[in-house]
């Protein structure tokens, strides 16, 4: 029977300490909003945050705008040309880089799953090393790289690449660990060896989550690799760069254009490839 009001305002009253936290846990619940909204207001004191700075930045970033506009088309097959290259560069630069970091992170990543390997500090140790390399912002490596190897897609390609080694590492281990026993049980028990029940069970069921990591990082690192273009690591990035130094602005919203198109079309194709290798059932899992 469902208590009436009466009841309930009684049974408050009578208890009180049971329809409320404890004056202990008040306080810590107090302390941590006290504390979350001090460290926001101390935020924007210290970033020199105030409305007339956003007000005249509005203004300054609305002029910038409307020197976008009409947006540049080049004349010239030539100078199209360089443009369409440099996309080329970029999407290669994003596609190579996130190949070499998966096959250097396969291996790897079955180093730090714990039902596979069950040494407990080689696997330790393995995890620790995915930290270290996702430590490294893929912009830092790129601006390593470029001191090492020179301007261009090289340098770009080893920072795609090595920071994709420990994310891919850490994600492919993750999708290792996750996977069912029971398939492994069914080859074991028909008599197959442990490197027969990786290969017959488990990678049945990982390479689906493989393969989809891969085609997302792949869409994200195309756009990473613009950033890098940016900083001397060639693509698209590096003429908009200069587009923008030499205040060009029509011509860099145009490449912004072909970047935002670029990346659409790239999500649209890997949806497909997602939805007929993997499967509509197991995509909307």
């Amino acid at each position: 029977m469902t208590p009436s009001q009466d009841q309930i305002d009684a049974a408050m009253g009578a208890h009180p300490l049971v329809f409320r936290d404890p004056p202990l846990v008040r306080a810590r619940k107090i302390a941590l909003w006290v504390g979350f909204f001090g460290l926001f207001a101390w935020c924007l004191y210290d970033f020199n945050f105030s409305p007339e700075r956003i007000w005249v930045g509005l203004g300054r970033l609305g002029r910038v705008m409307s020197f976008m506009f009409p947006p540049y088309l080049w004349q010239t097959w030539a100078e199209w040309l360089e443009i369409l290259t440099a996309l080329g560069e970029t999407i290669a630069m994003a596609f190579m880089g996130t190949l070499l970091g998966a096959i250097v992170a396969f291996p790897l990543s079955f180093l730090g799953a714990k039902n596979i390997n069950r040494i407990f500090w080689l696997r330790q140790g393995t995890r620790r090393g995915y930290d270290v390399i996702r430590a490294f912002e893929t912009l830092i490596l790129a601006l390593i790289f470029i001191r090492a190897f020179g301007l261009g897609p090289l340098p770009g390609i080893l920072a795609i690449a090595v920071s994709e080694i420990g994310t891919f590492s850490k994600l492919f281990s993750e999708a290792l660990e996750n996977t069912s026993r029971k398939p492994v049980e069914g080859v074991v028990a028909s008599g197959g060896s442990r490197a027969q029940s990786i290969r017959y069970a488990i990678m049945p069921q990982v390479l689906p989550v493989h393969l989809s990591v891969l085609l997302y990082n792949f869409e994200s690192n195309v756009r990473s690799g613009t950033i890098l273009g940016i900083v001397g690591a060639g693509g698209i990035g590096f003429l908009l760069s200069d587009r923008i130094s030499t205040y060009h602005w029509d011509q860099a919203w145009t490449m912004i254009f072909m970047i935002i198109a670029m990346v659409y079309l790239i999500d649209y194709l890997s949806g497909l490839i997602r939805t007929k290798l993997i499967g509509t059932a197991d995509l909307a899992k």
